[in-house]
């Protein structure tokens, strides 16, 4: 099989509906309401957010399809000097993007993107990456997250895995902060036949990922959502959902291909919380939750 564009599209439409179903199932109070929109320079999405939810007081299950000339900034270095790429050249993007914030500050945010990108010269590719970002680290949890994601890898490649989770601790690290975002997952970038595998095994790779979405995150959930929190406790999430903002407004590559090539705002800025703060000079207390949260906050960290 070679998926073609119109494939991979449909394929991710109906994976956003798979998703969504599970979300309000496991959410059980709210619905996810849906905005279509069009894109003036090609394209444009399907936009589901739930809001106020007896679990999610936000989320976003988003769906893009862009096409027009390539942006400047996703053209290689080495495409510039071997001129590969020519100043008509066209792109065509999809995808689907997911973040939760919970209502709880036991439940962990949770992101996922997975997208497809070509070009009218040939050059396509695949990427995405799924990651976690607990309020509050608790290992059990942490290894259940990385257990299932490395099922899924070496189901495709022995080395996957370790490849993609150390690009996850990489990417998803706020360099001002000197702390991960949270406990990472797997990230990938230009996935293609050029890789280990070639792009159709890349390709069932990568749609096994975003299948592993909903019921991870669903079993997490429900695990949860009915532990009890303090008034200190929820401070503490708004806190950490103020590092969430840092990063994807600053580092985020979803932000930033959203905004240069003139997506939709409030879909681009979706990923942001509804509500987040930033105290001055906050400090945790010495061996406190809060604390062995931070220390857990690190690259390299072998969770299974």
């Amino acid at each position: 099989m070679n998926p073609s564009k119109e494939y991979i599209t449909e394929w991710l439409k109906a994976l956003q509906d798979e998703i969504c179903k599970a979300l309000q199932t496991a959410d059980g109070n709210a619905q996810f309401k849906e905005e279509n929109w069009t894109r003036e320079e090609g394209g444009g999405g399907r936009s589901r957010v739930m809001e106020n939810g007896g679990v999610i007081e936000k989320g976003g299950v988003m769906f893009s399809a862009v096409h027009g000339n390539t942006p400047d900034f996703l053209i290689t270095e080495k495409e510039h000097t071997t001129g590969a790429i020519s100043e008509k050249s066209q792109f065509y993007a999809t995808g689907v993007s997911i973040v939760i914030h919970p209502q709880s500050p036991m439940v962990p945010i949770i992101h996922m993107n997975i997208r497809y990108f070509e070009m009218s010269n040939g050059t396509r590719w695949l990427g995405g990456g799924i990651d976690l970002t607990p309020h509050y680290v608790v290992e059990e949890d942490a290894k259940f997250f990385h257990q299932q994601l490395k099922i899924v890898c070496d189901k495709h490649h022995a080395n996957y895995y370790q490849k993609f989770k150390t690009w996850a601790d990489d990417y998803f690290f706020i360099k001002h902060r000197n702390e991960t975002r949270g406990i990472g997952g797997i990230f990938f970038d230009r996935l293609n036949d050029n890789e280990e595998l070639n792009f159709e095994q890349n390709f069932a790779f990568w749609q096994e990922v975003g299948k592993t979405f909903a019921p991870v995150y669903t079993a997490l959930i429900a695990k949860n959502k009915n532990n009890v929190y303090t008034p200190e406790q929820k401070q503490w999430q708004l806190l950490r959902r103020g590092r969430y903002v840092e990063f994807n407004l600053v580092y985020d590559k979803g932000t930033k291909f959203g905004l240069e090539t003139n997506g939709r705002i409030e879909s681009i800025l979706m990923s942001l919380p509804a509500n987040a703060s930033w105290l001055y000079n906050f400090e945790t207390t010495e061996n406190s939750a809060e604390a062995d949260t931070l220390s857990k906050l690190k690259k390299g960290i072998n969770w299974i």
